[in-house]
C-alpha cells in the first residue's frame, strides 16, 4: 500500500515517555522478593532443628 493510500490520523502521534533505570531494577527487585518462597528460620543455639512432618512419618 503506498503512504498516499495511508488514512490520516485523528490525532498526532506523541512520544510515549519511559520509565527511569532506578524505577525499573526497584520493581524488578521488588518482584523478586515477593515472588521467592519464604526462608526457613535459622535454628537456635542448642535447639534441634523441627524435621518436615514427611520426613518424620519415614522414620517412623
Amino acid at each position: 500500500m503506498p503512504a498516499a493510500e495511508n488514512p490520516p490520523r485523528p490525532y498526532p502521534v506523541k512520544p510515549v515517555t519511559g520509565v527511569s533505570m532506578r524505577d525499573l531494577l526497584a520493581s524488578c527487585a521488588a518482584a523478586e522478593a515477593v515472588s521467592r518462597p519464604p526462608r526457613a528460620p535459622e535454628p537456635a543455639e542448642g535447639r534441634p532443628v523441627p524435621r518436615p512432618v514427611e520426613e518424620q512419618r519415614r522414620a517412623a
